[in-house]
């Protein structure tokens, strides 16, 4: 072991410096180091201030989207300031520079919201007030709860449980696997995936690196889940194929079904008024197959939903 310490190369890995996500780069590194009989040391985490965490006070989809999460990341690793970096997969914007690639996927931990505040959607009280800045959670909760009113929710799982605490709204959300990386996997109340589906990719850490790196991809293979990345593929293949923009409600929830992925899909309008649902189960890799489900969805797609989707096309 020590001999192999010795010999391990100085990887940088680049993260956001959020609290969450320097959770999610010290798990990428604890596995790359365990994979590789590595010491710490071998891997430096260099926290990067994301343009997503300057600017707290208006929804993301207004200000530039998901890649404002990544676009510094991006410039880091472009100019070999980095050699990786690690990103919720959720947050990773659907069509990627080519320059990099997703070289491992962790595994998937619990893909569900949690609601803090109530103890289920049928249990927030009547007309209240919830926080979110998400698309997907605001037109999912008006499709359940039309009487509810949803107010502008942003910043890190501090902030927003700040912000509730001190009444700028009665409900939120958030996402269960980062309160668990957290160690807060008490707070809330899980939401069952059959009543409410979660965000393509929930749950996901994404270890990416230049694609022309073989040698930092070679290194990230040995932490790479393979059924994991089957469900990441499918769902990112799928918003691909829908045409979405960060603006577009839509939830996805992919699952391992004996040797087949079941994929599920719910567009919505953005005041949640109108929903179209459809389902699909393949062979992992068959992008036929969930091309087919976003065209019959977006078949079905009534007035409200359709303006929001086939933007890529």
């Amino acid at each position: 072991m020590n001999h192999a310490s010795h010999l391990a190369p100085r990887l940088r890995l680049g993260t956001r410096n959020s609290p969450l996500a320097m959770a999610q780069a010290r798990e990428a590194r604890a596995r790359l180091c365990a994979a590789h009989g590595w010491a710490e040391e071998a891997v430096e985490i260099v926290p990067v201030l994301a343009s997503g965490d300057k600017v707290l006070d208006r929804p993301l989809a207004e200000i530039g989207g998901k890649a404002l999460w990544t676009k510094e990341l991006d410039q880091w690793l472009g100019e070999a300031r980095i050699d990786l970096s690690v990103h919720s997969a959720k947050d990773v914007e659907t069509l990627r520079p080519g320059a990099f690639h997703f070289a491992a996927c962790l595994p998937r931990a619990d893909r569900r919201d949690c609601l803090i505040g109530a103890k289920s959607i049928a249990a927030i009280p009547p007309a209240a007030r919830v926080g979110t800045s998400a698309p997907r959670r605001a037109a999912q909760l008006l499709n359940l709860r039309p009487d509810c009113k949803i107010v502008t929710f942003r910043g890190n799982v501090a902030t927003r449980l700040r912000k509730l605490a001190e009444g700028e709204a009665d409900v939120t959300f958030l996402a269960a696997a980062g309160l668990e990386r957290l160690e807060q996997s008490g707070v809330g109340h899980p939401l069952g995936e059959d009543e409410w589906i979660p965000a393509a990719a929930q749950g996901v850490i994404a270890v990416e690196c230049r694609a022309d790196d073989a040698a930092t991809t070679a290194l990230l293979a040995a932490i790479d889940d393979a059924p994991t990345r089957a469900e990441l593929e499918a769902e990112r293949a799928l918003l691909a194929a829908l045409g979405g923009t960060c603006h577009s409600p839509v939830a996805v929830l992919c699952r391992w079904s004996d040797d087949a992925l079941a994929l599920r899909a719910a567009l919505f309008s953005p005041d949640g008024a109108e929903r179209v649902e459809g389902s699909a189960t393949f062979a992992p890799g068959d992008e036929t197959a969930v091309r087919a489900l976003a065209a019959d969805l977006l078949a079905r797609a009534t007035p409200g939903i359709a303006p929001h989707f086939c933007k890529a096309g």
